[in-house]
């Protein structure tokens, strides 16, 4: 039933989409890249694939970066185009999308002023899918105070600093913290629009993808705070999002754990987190943390494309591309830096 009106709206661009889905590099064309010998045979490998002339404009010397940000442009563009053409709660969808990586630009930002970098540099570094009106403005600010004004005031992340942190508490120690916080609050404003105005499997996959999201989130957290003198059990649950399957039973202890063997006799009663550790520890070194994170998410955006008359497929596509970027960079550095030997490490379940 939930198709019935669908297409009405949505119909045109989620074919797009599946468009653009079915243009993702294939296993073969994975394996092509991995054989060039030079920066310049892989940018002609990928002239062949749906990037197309990407790099037309660009004559000056090749290199990771350059290769990376060509890429990103047309990620960019591709999403883009399909926000245009989007209305209703499509659009509000892909606002939310957008809202991740504006609060990595912000912060990005904030930390330009605080070791006073040149700001037009740091405009230039900013992703493109974060960009928003007012961002310029953030860098005519002269202190850390205004700049706090200027984010609360006129961005669209102003519900997200909300009793989040004060203008004294941006400094270096804290940088870290006020953007887990953000993501926490933005991850849990994300989760209550999804449930409103989601349903059937479109709010199943979303929810799906969040969870997973949050869990991935407080895993690191946890982590990366071990040995953390400065945060108390209560600083990490302040920074938790209340969402996701080790939300609320293991929150508590997982903010008490002292040491990594702990974090994993805990995170081990979740199924699907059961072997994280294992993978990651892994003698021949095939895959960190972050990348059994990256394989769990590529599964899920994978079979969000087996359900028809869905807007997650949005969400499902731009995460994937983001993924192929990430692998075609591992793969452009592999070889600029003569490492074939660890150049099949990327992660493709296409």
């Amino acid at each position: 039933m939930e198709g019935l009106y669908f297409n009405i709206n949505n119909g045109y661009l989620e074919g797009v989409v599946r468009g653009y889905k079915s243009g993702l590099l294939t296993t073969n064309q994975y394996v092509n890249l991995t054989q060039c010998d030079n920066l310049e045979d892989l940018k002609l490998q990928l002239s062949s694939t749906d990037y197309g002339n990407f790099m037309a404009n660009y004559s000056g010397p090749l290199s990771t970066s350059v290769l990376q940000d060509n890429l990103s442009k047309k990620l960019f563009q591709q999403f883009q185009y399909v926000k245009s053409q989007s209305s209703g709660k499509l659009t509000k969808f892909m606002n939310y999308i957008n809202y991740g990586y504006m609060i990595d630009n912000v912060i990005l930002m904030i930390t330009g002023t605080l070791h006073e970098r040149d700001k037009s540099e740091i405009l230039r570094k900013c992703n493109p899918l974060g960009w928003f009106d007012t961002l310029p403005t953030l860098s005519i600010a002269t202190d850390i105070e205004s700049l706090y004004s200027t984010v609360l005031i006129d961005t669209p992340l102003a519900p997200f600093f909300k009793n989040c942190v004060s203008a004294d508490d941006l400094d270096d120690l804290n940088i870290e913290i006020i953007r887990n916080k953000l993501y926490k609050n933005y991850l849990e404003s994300f989760v209550e629009f999804v449930t409103s105005e989601f349903d059937g499997p479109d709010q199943e996959i979303m929810i799906r993808l969040l969870t997973l999201e949050a869990d991935k989130r407080v895993i690191n957290i946890t982590l990366n705070s071990l040995n953390n003198s400065d945060l108390s059990s209560e600083d990490k649950l302040s920074l938790f999002p209340s969402y996701g399957k080790l939300y609320p039973t293991y929150h508590l202890q997982l903010s008490q754990a002292e040491d990594i063997e702990q974090l994993k006799s805990i995170v081990e009663y979740i199924g699907d987190y059961k072997d994280i550790f294992n993978e990651s520890g892994d003698a021949s070194g095939l895959r960190g943390l972050g990348d059994w994170f990256y394989l769990l998410e590529m599964q899920f955006c994978r079979n969000a494309f087996t359900q028809q008359f869905t807007l997650s497929t949005v969400y499902a596509w731009l995460k994937s591309k983001e993924q192929e970027i990430r692998n075609i960079t591992w793969i452009a550095e592999c070889i600029a830096q003569n490492q074939k030997n660890r150049i099949d490490s990327y992660i493709s379940v296409y």
